[in-house]
């Protein structure tokens, strides 16, 4: 449902050389898969669900460590407690609307059990951003079929950006917003490494969106593009980042607060009514389901981190526009209309500022 990427527009942001796909399925063996509901009867839907399996099909059995930050906690991210005492990851990651987190969690266990046929618990990672605005949020669209068919479908490569998955019914500096993604690749002293971000991004006042440091918002003023929204709605963000470093736990979770670092260059600033959430995990070390003998770990050294931070900084950066520019213009529920952010008039202001 895209319109544009950001690069597509001749806007290039930082210095880093992105992976192939600008994505976080550039990080071997990261999947991505959406569910989209778009429909008006019987009641209003715009919203969905988007999955991110850090391991193909195998998190399960083949867990990764894993790191989470809040930077503001008006919001909800459920198993991170047990993550934060563990640094596992240990299930896919499921994003959807505030009001479908339990649906969300339960349909991920129920899979899980279903593929595996293990008697065990799970306590799976499931994040949400408030859809309410443009889609009739109580009425409890979303079901474990569409779970199912997000984990079913996920998939490497180019990922859909703008108006799907978790992301359809979102909003974001006041325009129509959604799910957008990069990557950057870090060059260490041991080897280069990727980084790729992911964002449900639904946050923001209009004046402080700034694109490459123009301050974009403040030049397309309400006389030109209304807002998405007539009500005082601060929103909130989702940041998933992948790496295939070689991390500990504590070394992901500092790569999830530079996920900060990345949306202050766009203009989050931690609004009191957002829930602004991110986690991060790495693919490299290998820790299997259920063993209980040793098991050899790596860690790229702490003073080598900067490059990684660096990347997660422009991605996230990136990730965020890549979400505006992909938006579609979407009218919802009570006939509320969010308007996508103008590319022309992007590329206008961008030129004007010498960032074309």
């Amino acid at each position: 449902m895209g319109r544009a990427r950001l690069r597509d527009l001749g806007i290039n942001i930082g210095v880093m050389p992105t992976g192939e796909y600008n994505a976080i399925t550039d990080v071997p063996g990261v999947r991505v898969g959406h569910c989209t509901l778009i429909y008006d009867e019987p009641r209003v839907a715009r919203t969905g669900v988007t999955v991110i399996q850090p391991r193909g099909g195998d998190v399960w059995d083949d867990q990764v460590f894993a790191g989470f930050h809040s930077f503001n906690g008006n919001g909800d991210f459920t198993g991170t407690h047990w993550l934060d005492e563990s640094g596992l990851l240990t299930t896919p990651i499921a994003l959807t609307n505030t009001h479908q987190v339990g649906i969300a969690r339960d349909a991920l266990i129920a899979y899980e059990f279903g593929l595996r046929h293990v008697e065990d618990f799970a306590l799976p990672l499931v994040a949400e951003t408030y859809d309410g605005w443009l889609n009739d949020i109580n009425a409890f669209h979303l079901k474990a079929e569409h779970v199912y068919h997000a984990l079913e479908n996920a998939v490497t490569g180019p990922v859909e950006e703008g108006n799907v998955g978790g992301g359809t019914g979102m909003i974001c500096h006041e325009f129509k917003g959604g799910v957008g993604s990069s990557s950057r690749v870090a060059r260490t002293d041991n080897g280069d490494f990727v980084v790729g971000a992911f964002v449900q991004s639904n946050y923001g006042r209009r004046h402080l969106l700034r694109v490459d440091g123009v301050p974009v918002g403040r030049e397309l003023g309400y006389d030109r593009v209304p807002s998405a929204r007539t009500a005082p709605i601060e929103g909130s963000i989702i940041v998933i980042v992948a790496t295939d470093a070689p991390l500990l736990p504590t070394q992901c979770k500092r790569m999830a607060q530079r996920a900060v670092t990345g949306l202050a260059r766009v203009g989050c600033i931690g609004h009191n009514g957002s829930g602004d959430l991110m986690l991060a995990f790495s693919t490299a070390n290998h820790i299997p389901y259920g063993q209980m003998t040793l098991f050899d770990v790596q860690m790229l050294p702490h003073n080598q981190m900067n490059a990684l931070f660096e990347a997660a900084a422009e991605a996230v950066e990136e990730a965020v526009l890549n979400a505006l520019t992909a938006a579609e213009t979407m009218t919802g529920f009570k006939n509320r209309v969010a308007p996508a952010l103008p590319l022309d008039d992007l590329q206008e202001i961008m030129a004007e500022y010498g960032r074309l």
